[in-house]
């Protein structure tokens, strides 16, 4: 009887220990991002499933304020994060949520930059001009917080419009300017640390010790981490969605060239809404044959980069059914 028992503790035991011990991912990054309307949230989110769908743990993330991933999974997603199918994650970061947020706990400090002017420190503390803002500071702490996760196979970044997405990316270099003189002034001026400790972001809260050098370090030491993982093309593939339209093109072309700028190499150009074949649409005809001249534009501006197109469908994509025959066209 007691061996029985000490049997059946021992399964209990090793149950409990599958829960407890988390297996550790080496997860790989895939960013969309293009021009607004172009599709780049329907080719995310068909990306996802298809990978979700081929056993990988995938957490897609959206950082359009528009929460149009939720339209295009048509399931309410929200800043929480939640599952919405087995292997399929998804989180919407609120950029206006997050900035409130982060407003609200530096907004009383800012005041206290006169006291950094008085020591005439005014061009290493430009907060307005240059420092990111504040809506991209949030932003980019959120994205850091998913950039360390373990917990994922593939992480996919359904990115605002290309504009907003490249100052997101570009950060790295910015924060690293920042806070490397954050770090000369905290050796010089040791009496500043509390309130320079409060203007950062990502910092310790008023009530945890241990404030120091150490602690910039340890934050310049993170951004660097991103900026190696944005930078390393077998960790992050970044992919460019267009449409065949001249503005759509020359907008990727400068996507392309200030992603270079930051090392970030493009893998994938994604050609959205072509017109398929329809001899009996006089209007399909004509668009079509636009379409085919633009796509000799693009084959010849962006030939160092793999084009995977997408024909425009009838129905709208969204739900699971759409989004499955996206991801077939795509990598099927």
């Amino acid at each position: 009887m007691k061996k029985e028992i000490f049997i059946s503790a021992s399964e209990i035991n090793l149950m409990s220990l599958k829960d407890i011990i988390k297996k550790k991912r080496n997860p790989t990054f895939y960013f969309f991002s293009g021009k607004g309307g172009v599709g780049k949230t329907s080719v995310a989110a068909a990306s996802a499933l298809w990978f979700s769908g081929k056993g990988k743990k995938v957490l897609i993330i959206s950082t359009d304020p528009a929460h149009s991933l939720s339209d295009s999974f048509e399931i309410k997603i929200g800043g929480e994060g939640r599952k919405i199918k087995k292997n399929l994650f998804a989180v919407e970061i609120d950029p206006q949520k997050a900035m409130a947020e982060y407003k609200e706990k530096i907004a009383p400090k800012l005041e206290k930059i006169e006291y950094l002017q008085s020591l005439g420190l005014e061009d290493t503390f430009d907060i307005a001009g240059m420092t990111p803002g504040i809506d991209e500071i949030a932003a980019f702490d959120k994205f850091l917080q998913y950039m360390g996760s373990e917990d994922y196979d593939v992480i996919i970044f359904d990115t605002a419009p290309t504009g907003h997405a490249l100052r997101f990316l570009s950060l790295p270099d910015i924060m690293d300017s920042w806070v490397g003189k954050i770090i000369k002034i905290r050796m010089k001026f040791a009496g500043l640390a509390n309130l320079v400790k409060k203007i950062l972001p990502f910092g310790k809260s008023d009530d945890e010790p241990g404030l120091g050098t150490e602690q910039f370090e340890a934050m310049k030491k993170r951004i660097e981490k991103a900026r190696e993982i944005l930078s390393n093309p077998k960790k992050t593939h970044y992919n460019i969605v267009l449409i065949p339209e001249e503005m759509s093109i020359l907008e990727s072309e400068r996507a392309i060239k200030t992603l270079g700028q930051y090392n970030i190499k493009i893998e994938n150009i994604i050609v959205n809404q072509l017109v398929p074949k329809n001899p009996h649409c006089e209007f399909c005809k004509e668009k079509r044959k636009i379409q085919l001249e633009r796509m000799k534009i693009i084959s010849d501006k962006f030939k160092k980069y793999k084009t995977m197109k997408l024909q425009l469908f009838k129905e709208e994509v969204k739900g699971f059914e759409m989004l499955e025959k996206v991801g077939k066209e795509l990598y099927g």
